[in-house]
């Protein structure tokens, strides 16, 4: 976290939360209660959204701007995801005197101008650093979360198969990257940073598996496919874009695998989360 003289300046009243139901969003809405915020929580599904009951919860849709501005209403702060019309939820927020936003991008933005998950996000961040809002930008990498997408195979069968072992990656726990946001929002220290947060490790497939195995207390095995194999297994579950996405992805991370990056472990004040103590907190997943 910043030092302590950058800290409690100013806390802010409403903290509105987009994507209030996703991987980082729920822990956003629990750090800012615990740190006594007033919350509006912003879902597609209000009826399902399950938060609790001290969170103001409205309906609203960034892919439709025209739900956005009684949503952001009396906003001070706004913690957004990078997705829908990133313009029109700026504006929404500008026109509410929102004065302080947070956005959720991606490590991607950093990548090379072919690459278009990144182009998708740095639209994404040209909007909310052109506007006249006191901005943080957040570049999460892999998040820990999508090492689920293993759980079902390794419940049935104790077993993962995919391609590029090698392809390092430095998975980041989603609590870790929700308590940047919380102290972003509500605490002076962050204006027109951008910080790339990633866990404190880069491992290679074999390895997350290793880490999952610890965590979850049980033995798992890796099986390295190649690239036309795991095609082959994946698409009768995710569409051809995604896969070859996430080929080329690993693909280039094998060529240049990616490293871990300081910056989460300053901020927090501590070490990040590993992936085998995610993995235990997820065990049952696993399991």
């Amino acid at each position: 976290m910043p030092a302590p003289e950058t800290l409690m300046k100013e806390i802010l009243v409403r903290i509105i939360v987009t994507g209030a139901t996703g991987t980082v969003g729920r822990h956003v809405i629990d750090g800012l209660l615990a740190h006594g915020a007033t919350v509006r929580a912003v879902t597609r599904r209000p009826d399902t959204a399950g938060l609790p009951p001290q969170v103001d919860v409205v309906a609203a849709d960034l892919d439709d701007p025209t739900t956005l501005p009684p949503a952001f209403v009396d906003g001070d702060a706004l913690y957004l995801l990078a997705t829908g019309d990133t313009s029109a939820a700026i504006a929404a927020a500008e026109a509410a005197g929102i004065r302080r936003i947070v956005l959720l991008s991606s490590a991607s933005a950093g990548f090379a101008d072919d690459d278009a998950g990144g182009a998708f996000h740095r639209s994404a961040e040209d909007a909310v650093t052109s506007s006249g809002l006191q901005w943080t930008l957040l570049r999460p990498g892999m998040f820990a979360a999508n090492l689920l997408d293993w759980a079902d195979a390794i419940k049935e069968h104790g077993v993962v198969r995919a391609p590029y072992d090698r392809a390092l990656q430095a998975p980041v726990d989603e609590r870790d990257v929700a308590e940047i946001a919380v102290n972003a929002l509500l605490y002076d220290g962050h204006a027109s940073a951008i910080h790339t947060l990633t866990g404190p490790q880069a491992l290679s497939k074999s390895e997350q598996v290793a880490a999952i195995a610890t965590g979850a207390g049980r033995s798992i095995e890796f099986v390295e496919l190649t690239p036309a194999e795991w095609r082959d297994e994946a698409s009768a579950s995710m569409p051809g874009y995604a896969i070859d996405w996430l080929l080329a992805y690993w693909a280039k991370t094998a060529d240049a695998p990616e490293t871990a990056d300081p910056t989460l472990g300053r901020l927090l004040g501590r070490a990040p989360a590993t992936v085998d103590e995610w993995a235990e907190r997820h065990r049952e997943a696993f399991r």
